[in-house]
């Protein structure tokens, strides 16, 4: 199927086959590629002149073995329906993604996109272990997997995870999974300010046995859906999986660290209330801390070590009081969502002042979403790096025109 929207041709082919004969004719042509699954995080590529990938039609369960514990799915899968595929036999893939019934696995890996129970479970890099993709040059490559090795000597699902869609187009994928948990908990307590929640924090690392996810959510947004009634600087959420009697035994420890550690108003969400706030947590970054419209001007993703987080947040809070944080406090992620932020604060704030402290605390910053203009590439990512200096290399080896998702990264 192929439409026409003014300079942009949407093409959805069926298969693997039809992605590559897709790409092979844009080679020869020199022009763009843009693969898209569920259209969420599309950041800042180019829309016009070049091919639309819609990978949405490659969405089989090509093979799964549940006493295995691996699944072999298209790319082009909802993330809703791995789920309920996996359920059913009592198994998880514990990747937190926003807007799951529009999301696609493909695009889960293409961002490398993790949720709060990164701390518990890992990133989705630890969950693929095969992947089939289309370079270019409309050349199919497989790597991992059932496959065992990797040829030319790279590591394709980690080298794929988290390329944008910049090195290949990622059409299958083979994955690792979990089972369920038996039971979940969440428990909740309120800061009186960021010395207790630094506090509480550091008791939390003492735990006998790892939470699922810790998060401070700071801002006036959360206060109603976490812990109402009372004012607090910050709120500590901290969620346990596993069976009931592990649970049960370490909710009671973590309520007793956080009332050594000053917390006030600890207590244990009903079931229903602890989905909810979940539910919150998930969509955070992509939608805010409440079930209505956000029209946050910036967003932004900071990732520095653990015991740097809070005086991120000092750095955040310091320009916009009013901003809205979820921190991934364990993992070193800081997601900001802003009121007040302009196109003339880019360069002074966020180039002049938080970027630079996240950098020098071993981290980065990068945009995650935004209204404001002049969002170059440059500034969204943070210009080149060695890191990025090295993809691009790599980049014009499996992309020698340089026609897949150009603009989308910093080369």
């Amino acid at each position: 199927m192929v439409t026409a929207n003014s300079t942009v041709e949407v093409v959805a082919p069926a298969d693997q086959a039809g992605v590559a004969e897709v790409v092979c004719t844009a080679y020869e042509s020199r022009r763009a590629v843009f693969p898209v699954g569920g259209g969420m995080w599309l950041g800042n590529a180019s829309s016009s002149d070049g091919l639309q990938l819609d990978l949405t039609p490659l969405h089989r369960i090509v093979d799964y073995t549940p006493r295995d514990m691996t699944i072999v799915v298209e790319a082009g899968v909802r993330m809703s329906d791995l789920a309920v595929t996996l359920a059913a036999e009592g198994q998880q893939l514990p990747i937190d993604v926003p807007r799951v019934g529009e999301a696609t696995l493909g695009g889960v890996v293409a961002t490398n996109w993790c949720g709060p129970r990164r701390l518990g479970h890992g990133t989705v890099r630890d969950y693929v272990i095969g992947i089939h993709a289309v370079d270019g040059r409309g050349v199919a490559f497989k790597g991992g997997g059932r496959v065992v090795k990797n040829v030319a000597g790279y590591d394709f699902c980690k080298l794929l995870t988290g390329s944008l869609g910049t090195i290949g187009v990622v059409t299958q994928l083979a994955l690792k999974v979990k089972p369920l948990a038996e039971r979940t908990s969440t428990v909740v307590a309120r800061c009186g300010d960021f010395e207790v929640a630094e506090r509480i924090l550091q008791r939390l690392v003492d735990l006998p046995a790892c939470p699922a996810a810790i998060d401070l959510l700071v801002g006036s947004a959360w206060r109603e859906e976490a812990l109402p009634g009372g004012d607090a600087a910050a709120m500590l959420v901290v969620r346990l999986e596993g069976s009931e009697a592990e649970v049960n035994w370490l909710a009671e420890h973590v309520q007793y660290e956080f009332w050594q550690g000053g917390a006030v108003g600890a207590e244990l969400l009903s079931d229903a209330d602890r989905e909810r706030l979940w539910s919150h947590q998930v969509e955070f970054s992509d939608r805010g801390a409440t079930a209505t419209p956000d029209d946050s001007p910036l967003v932004l993703k900071v990732a520095v070590p653990p015991s740097a987080v809070l005086a991120t947040i000092a750095d955040l809070t310091a320009h916009d009081a009013d901003c809205t944080i979820q921190a991934h406090a364990a993992s070193g992620i800081v997601i900001a969502r802003f009121r007040k932020f302009t196109s003339g604060d880019v360069s002074s704030v966020l180039m002049g002042k938080l970027r630079p402290a996240a950098i020098q605390r071993g981290g980065n910053v990068i945009v995650l979403d935004g209204t404001l203009d002049g969002l170059t590439p440059h500034i969204v990512w943070g210009g080149r790096t060695e890191a990025t200096i090295l993809m691009e290399r790599i980049k014009r080896e499996f992309d020698p025109s340089g026609i897949l998702n150009p603009g989308r990264f910093v080369f």
